[in-house]
């Protein structure tokens, strides 16, 4: 655990970026070391020293540097999206994977379709697949629409925020 490493003589960044002298129990001196000077300035560039310090306070010892981990992860998001910070990560990933699971339904049907249709020239099971993948976009036909629409109003009952019917922007 690097929070319970004995500590160089020099400044913590927090100390070095506050410009004041690190005292031995310097709350900061574990978590923002004098060698990630970034670490600190984003934190202190979002939060404020002074409620970092409180955070830290309130925070058990054994949790201390996953919070501070926390901290620093939720400023480095913050800084690049004012607005939503992590959420918008989290709300993107989300629409990604929804589109996905989306993407996955309709392949699956597809597959479920090609498959289940008798093989006009009775060769092997492989062959049929073969032929499902290859003639995959073009082989739904008209049910394809259908499909898209039916499992996209199932999506939007379940988790009615977002709009699943588009590809989310990457």
């Amino acid at each position: 655990m690097r929070g319970q490493e004995p500590r160089s003589t020099s400044s913590c960044a927090a100390c070095r970026l506050l410009k004041r002298r690190c005292i031995p129990n310097c709350i900061f001196a574990p978590y923002f070391r004098p060698d990630e000077p970034k670490k600190f300035a984003k934190v202190h560039k979002v939060f404020g020293a002074s409620n970092v310090s409180k955070i830290l306070i309130e925070v058990p010892k054994e949790q201390r540097e996953e919070t501070v981990n926390s901290l620093a992860y939720e400023a480095e998001a913050r800084l690049r999206d004012p607005v939503y910070g992590c959420i918008g990560a989290i709300a993107l990933l989300q629409r990604k994977m929804i589109q996905l699971q989306h993407d996955l339904a309709l392949a699956r049907a597809c597959l479920a379709r090609y498959v289940t249709t008798p093989s006009s020239i009775g060769g092997t099971d492989d062959w049929v697949i073969a032929e499902a993948l290859g003639d995959f976009p073009a082989g739904c036909g008209r049910s394809i629409d259908s499909f898209c629409q039916n499992i996209s109003y199932e999506l939007n009952e379940e988790a009615h925020m977002y709009d699943f019917s588009q590809i989310p922007y990457v």
